[in-house]
């Protein structure tokens, strides 16, 4: 049995971890954290994985109690940088523990991500659009930023110039914004509750990627791949792919 902790456990997406690892055969909840509890050894009961869903403005640090307390950790808040993600790999590294950050833990996402980067460099232009519902407190969404750095690695790879554009004037901003040279349009719509679609265009055609996910619980499956998968993986991993084989 892997015992596990889930901080932000009383969020909506922290209630739905602890309801999916409560029915997983081979796991046991042993402490629920959220805003205000104190992240130790004793508070985490013997734990073995923590999982933070909790908010932007506090995971990094989680992260960093939850290694001092020496479990490790699985991560699907989002708000990172690069300079969060050297720390954490830094602490990781020195703790000799393991820590995941996946953008998207729905398996369709990271499927779709792959696939984006896979079509990228075949393509003269690519736009992603990022459709989430309005209590999000973040924008652009950890996924639809890995997908455009992904699409532009690739793109950079393949050895393609920047993708064709004339605008010359957009006072308001309605392109959007950019991430490594892609653009990035967010959206933010009551009835939602994660979709992402990504646009390829060439001359005479277009491929478009879709993914939605209508429901919390469409995340869980990829949370418990991680929880099952953490261990084999030592140090900093950035993504949910690299347990998939993609």
């Amino acid at each position: 049995m892997i015992a596990v902790a889930v901080t932000g456990a009383k969020g909506r997406m922290g209630s739905t971890v602890v309801d999916a690892v409560t029915a997983a055969p081979d796991m046991e909840l042993v402490a629920e954290l959220d805003a205000g509890d104190a992240i130790s050894a004793e508070t985490l009961k013997g734990a073995r994985v923590a999982v933070d869903f909790s908010v932007p403005s506090v995971t990094e640090s989680n992260v960093h109690a939850l290694l001092d307390a020496g479990v490790d950790v699985v991560v699907g808040t989002t708000g990172w940088t690069e300079e969060s993600y050297a720390r954490v790999r830094s602490h990781a590294e020195e703790s000799g523990r393991s820590v995941l950050i996946a953008p998207n833990f729905a398996i369709g996402a990271v499927l779709a991500m792959r696939f984006a980067a896979l079509a990228a460099p075949y393509f003269e232009s690519a736009e992603v659009i990022e459709m989430h519902h309005p209590n999000k407190v973040d924008a652009p969404s950890g996924t639809a930023a890995a997908t455009a750095r992904g699409i532009a690695a690739a793109r950079g790879e393949a050895g393609l110039g920047p993708m064709p554009d004339a605008t010359e004037s957009d006072p308001e901003g309605t392109r959007g914004g950019r991430i490594d040279g892609v653009p990035v349009h967010a959206v933010r719509l009551r009835g939602l509750t994660a979709s992402e679609e990504i646009l390829l265009g060439n001359p005479g055609e277009q491929l478009v990627i879709r993914t939605d996910s209508f429901d919390r619980i469409s995340f869980m499956p990829g949370v418990l791949l991680a929880i099952r998968g953490i261990a084999e993986r030592p140090g900093l991993t950035i993504g949910l792919d690299a347990l998939m084989d993609l």
